[in-house]
């Protein structure tokens, strides 16, 4: 089940992106590496954080 809504998804990749970028460019710091964790909950859909919160950032699904 996804939790994760459309704006979230565009953010995480942004923000995944632009921390892995950090370890070919800049600094060049392999902490650079944790923006793999918001890259692959964007491509998932799913956060494992926003469960155990009980955060939902996706529009209600129709059943």
């Amino acid at each position: 089940m996804k939790n994760v809504g459309t704006i979230d998804r565009v953010l995480r990749i942004v923000v995944g992106l632009a921390l892995i970028s950090i370890v070919f460019i800049g600094p060049q710091t392999p902490w650079g590496w944790i923006g793999v964790v918001p890259l692959g909950t964007a491509l998932l859909g799913y956060c494992p954080l926003y469960s155990l919160l009980g955060i939902k950032t996706c529009p209600a699904q129709k059943t």
